[in-house]
C-alpha cells in the first residue's frame, strides 16, 4: 500500500526535487555531497557517518512555522488523509470532503492493529522540532512546508497509534525508541535516511544512540533522493 504514496508525491516536494533518470544507477556517494534531486545509495552505517554532527538549537521554534496538513495536489484530500489511504491494511471508505471511515492500520511503533482512523496520528518520523534544531531553522517557509508534507518518501510520514506518537513527542533516538523492539532497526535506518534526504544534522548524543542501535542491525543499503 505504501508504494502508491510515492507515485503521488505532492507538488510541493516535486518542486524541490529533480527526478532521477529512470535508467540511471543510484550514485554511491555520501549524501552530504549530493545535489538536490540526486538519488544516492549507501550502507546505513556509511550514511550515518555522512551526517554532520552539530549542537542543536531550538531558539525561535514554533510548530506553525511548518505549514501542514495541506492538499498540495488539490484532489480534496490533505496530507494526513493521503498517508492514511496509502498505509491502510484494509482500505477505509472515503466520503465527502475526503472524510475517511472504517479501515484498518498497523502501528509499527507499538505492534498494534488499529481499527478506524480516529485513534491514529500521522507522525513526522523526524519531528518538526527536531528538524528545526537540525537545520530547518535556516530554511524558507516553502521548504519547511515541503518537509512537513513530504509524500515523496514513504519513510517521512507514518501512521501510528496516537498513544505511541504522543509518547515519542519531539524526541530523537537518544531518548526515545519504539516500544516494539522488532521495529527498532527499521526505525533508526529510516531516521538516518530521512535526515540524509533533507540534509539535516545530528547531535553527539543522537549519533551515539544511532550507532549503538545499528550495532545490533544489518548494515543494509539505504537509497535516498535528496530534497535539498
Amino acid at each position: 500500500m505504501r508504494s502508491g504514496r510515492t507515485a503521488s508525491a505532492t507538488a510541493i516536494v516535486a518542486a524541490l526535487l529533480i527526478p532521477a533518470s529512470a535508467h540511471a544507477a543510484p550514485a554511491l556517494v555520501p549524501s552530504a555531497h549530493a545535489a538536490p534531486g540526486e538519488t544516492v545509495t549507501l550502507p546505513v552505517r556509511d550514511a550515518l557517518a555522512g551526517l554532520p554532527v552539530r549542537v542543536e538549537d531550538r531558539a525561535g521554534y514554533e510548530r506553525t512555522k511548518f505549514k501542514h496538513w495541506v492538499d498540495a495536489d488539490k484532489d480534496g484530500c490533505n496530507t494526513r488523509a493521503e498517508v492514511l489511504k496509502a498505509e491502510a491494511v484494509i482500505a477505509p471508505e472515503q466520503g465527502a470532503g475526503c472524510k475517511l471511515s472504517g479501515g484498518e492500520w498497523y502501528s509499527p511503533y507499538d505492534d498494534r492493529y488499529m481499527h478506524g482512523p480516529s485513534g491514529l496520528d500521522i507522525d513526522h518520523l523526524v519531528p518538526l522540532a527536531e528538524a528545526w534544531d537540525s537545520g530547518a531553522s535556516t530554511w524558507t517557509a516553502g521548504e519547511r512546508e515541503a518537509y512537513a508534507n513530504d509524500l515523496g518518501d514513504n519513510r517521512a510520514l507514518i501512521a501510528v497509534s496516537a498513544a505511541s506518537n504522543r509518547s515519542k513527542a519531539d524526541q530523537d533516538p537518544a531518548t526515545w525508541l519504539p516500544p516494539s523492539g522488532g521495529y527498532r532497526c527499521q526505525y533508526v535506518t529510516d531516521w538516518i535516511a530521512d535526515k540524509s534526504r533533507w540534509a539535516l544534522s545530528i547531535d553527539a548524543a543522537e549519533q551515539a544512540a544511532l550507532a549503538e542501535e545499528l550495532s545490533r542491525c544489518p548494515d543494509v543499503p539505504v537509497t535516498v533522493t535528496t530534497a535539498r
